[in-house]
């Protein structure tokens, strides 16, 4: 069988969000709406200027949350009001518990609603057709993709080395009416667990990873992204099952292009067919109309 077809690098935005708005952004701060609340945060990627800003470290005047940062590195969140420790969003049929971490992150990324989606819909397609789909993710964070995948019908195996974002995993499920779902809550190192997995004669259906740079496994073991990505989707292919029905890769790595990632794809599931398609995610920015990129993704589609 001959090398899956690649789509050119494609932007996908996120523009579903009712609960979510990135309002403005500018002189590397980007300014959010997360349900009730208004916070502003950094971003490394908004190298442009504010418009109507009075100056490079000029605030927006409407927040609620405002994270500083520190020239020793990290910062700290500055609140104007008493903000609850945590407090929901939703996402069509899916509630995600929202809390401002220490390390400026809140605990989802919406850009990512457009991924969710689709798996989504590849998901409730097989389903459909009588298919029984398991679904594996790795890296897996606080488990939107592994919440979204449950409500659309699959089984799932959610693995990230941290055991609160495994247990904040957990809570997103139950938010979401799936604290009975077929899901399994592993906290282990991805690459140990899927070597495993593989021992154990485990198939999935489906794959989603979203390794980090840099990381460090459950007992302490070191992760570069260069040095062991390829180790770990070879040892990946090993759980696909014969008729796999899809394969996606996030990375938020200056390290990777959406080209990149696609040739991985293509060299991984080379003789599979299917289409590959990679690009970036972004949300849109209602100010201006501007695209704010987030990130970017490579899929593998039977």
């Amino acid at each position: 069988m001959s090398a899956a077809p690649v789509n050119r690098p494609a932007l996908i935005v996120a523009d579903r969000w009712q609960d979510y708005q990135l309002i403005d952004c500018g002189d590397g701060m980007k300014q959010e709406r997360w349900g009730p609340y208004m916070l502003v945060r950094p971003d490394p990627q908004v190298i442009w200027p504010r418009r109507g800003a009075e100056g490079p470290s000029a605030a927006w005047e409407n927040w609620d949350g405002y994270y500083h940062r520190s020239e020793q590195g990290g910062g700290k969140w500055e609140f104007r009001r008493a903000l609850p420790d945590h407090w929901n969003i939703r996402y069509g049929g899916l509630t995600f518990k929202i809390h401002p971490t220490s390390f400026k992150h809140t605990g989802l990324f919406p850009e990512q609603a457009v991924n969710w989606d689709w798996c989504g819909a590849k998901i409730k397609s097989a389903r459909a057709a009588g298919q029984a789909v398991s679904v594996l993710n790795l890296f897996g964070y606080t488990g939107a993709a592994s919440v979204a995948a449950a409500a659309a019908g699959a089984s799932v195996c959610h693995v990230d080395a941290a055991e609160g974002m495994v247990k904040w995993c957990r809570e997103n499920a139950a938010l979401s009416g799936l604290g009975e779902a077929p899901v399994r809550y592993i906290a282990d190192d991805c690459l140990k667990f899927v070597r495993r997995e593989i021992k154990r004669g485990r198939r999935y259906d489906a794959i989603i990873m979203d390794p980090p740079t840099y990381g460090r496994g459950s007992t302490g073991e070191m992760w570069r992204l260069e040095d062991h990505l390829w180790d770990l989707l070879t040892e990946c292919r090993a759980l696909l099952t014969e008729q796999p029905l899809f394969f996606l890769i996030n990375a938020y790595t200056a390290r990777l292009s959406p080209t990149v990632v696609a040739n991985l794809l293509a060299e991984l599931l080379h003789g599979r067919g299917g289409t590959i398609t990679a690009g970036e995610v972004g949300l849109p920015v209602q100010s201006d109309g501007k695209v704010l990129p987030c990130g970017i993704y490579g899929r593998w589609e039977a």
